[in-house]
């Protein structure tokens, strides 16, 4: 083979005998690179929208389970609130129940003290009309 002296100065003919500086299969290489360089671009293009969506679907659940967990605690708190009002009120009856029986026990004492003084009075005005 001889040697071709426009190789030996860099320069090359393509497949269309255009002339280059770059050797074919250099620039057919580089090319390829070129190539896979841009769908590799693309692909973490792509990963990254997968990436993205995922990150916003996460998000989305998480702001619903922090929804959910202060609607519970809420209903907690609110149960608790409800316990204590019960237990408040049962105290007040129970107090009003107390009071009640106090003011049946003085009315008590109240009717059987008239009920003495009827009898008396009845058996004044017994004896007052017997003696007339």
């Amino acid at each position: 083979m001889a040697k071709d002296p426009l190789a030996d100065a860099g320069l090359h003919f393509d497949e269309l005998n255009k002339l280059r500086v770059l050797d074919p299969e250099v620039a057919q290489k580089t090319t390829e690179l070129k190539e896979e360089c841009k769908e590799f671009v693309d692909k973490i293009g792509q990963f990254q929208k997968i990436v993205g969506g995922l990150i916003e679907l996460v998000d989305e659940l998480a702001k619903e389970a922090e929804t959910e967990k202060m609607k519970a605690i809420g209903a907690r708190n609110l149960l608790k609130s409800v316990a204590k009002q019960r237990e408040s009120q049962q105290q007040q009856l129970q107090a009003l129940i107390a009071e009640k029986k106090m003011q049946l026990e003085r009315y008590r004492i109240e009717y059987e003290a008239l009920s003495k003084v009827e009898a008396e009075q009845n058996e004044f005005i017994d004896q007052f009309i017997l003696q007339k």
